[in-house]
């Protein structure tokens, strides 16, 4: 059996990451992915690249990776007020004030998906991406239309999808049917560092692989959020994203 941890959106929250890392080393991960969103939103974008290179983890290209690795223009989001909006701009400026050239390089290297087989006998094709197969900036919820992922996973070849973006963690099962050959499995594995859910908890999903199956479970974790909370107060980092965390 192949345990496979797979975390997403850590938005510069270091507490919550190194939450979430010392987890997967206690529950003994056979290998570790990242889905990128490294920076934005709490004060430690820096800090996060390091431990992510330190341990040697794989990871993808988020949206705010990019935008910040290509110094690409913030446009606004239909979703977001005009509160959350202006401070979304001055959260990922001065993220790209404070990054260092080296992080930078290193965000603009990363790819956009990992494709992953497992045996002979079962081959899972497990794809791993930020966002959407087309997209990182693709919202894929938990209703997302069923006929639109068969058919994105088709052309993929792939029957497991593991994602982040929507920083709400769900698992989703579809079962094949006459013109289909296996099953289809959907993860997002919501966010480390800023999470939509209520009570605010770093997520992250484990997989579990074997020669029958293929498992997926979300993990919850509770970290220091009041450390994150005050940091962003103290730092130039708008009070928002400290309200959000608080709420």
């Amino acid at each position: 059996m192949i345990k496979i941890a797979i975390f997403s959106d850590v938005h510069g929250n270091l507490p919550a990451l190194e939450a979430v890392l010392e987890d997967i080393e206690r529950k003994g991960a056979d290998q570790i992915y990242c889905l990128g969103d490294l920076v934005d939103f709490a004060p430690w974008s820096n800090e996060v690249i390091d431990l992510i290179r330190k341990h040697k983890i794989p990871c993808l290209m988020g949206n705010h990776d990019e935008r910040v690795a290509f110094d690409l223009d913030i446009l606004p989001l239909a979703k977001h007020s005009e509160e959350e909006t202006a401070a979304r701009t001055l959260a990922i400026d001065h993220t790209k004030k404070i990054l260092t050239q080296t992080n930078k390089d290193y965000l603009a290297s990363l790819p956009r998906q990992i494709k992953l087989n497992f045996g002979k006998t079962h081959e899972p094709n497990l794809l791993l991406v930020h966002g959407s197969v087309r997209d990182n900036e693709e919202y894929i919820y938990d209703d997302h239309d069923t006929a639109d992922l068969k058919q994105m996973l088709q052309i993929e070849q792939a029957n497991v999808l593991v994602m982040g973006h929507t920083h709400l963690p769900y698992i989703r099962k579809i079962l094949a049917d006459e013109n289909a050959s296996p099953n289809l499995v959907l993860v997002n594995c919501g966010s480390v560092g800023r999470s939509k859910e209520t009570g605010g908890l770093a997520s992250y999903c484990m997989l579990t692989i074997d020669e029958e199956e293929i498992g997926a479970e979300i993990i919850r974790l509770q970290y220091q959020k009041e450390k994150t909370i005050t940091a962003i107060r103290k730092s130039k980092i708008p009070d928002f994203y400290a309200n959000f965390l608080n709420r």
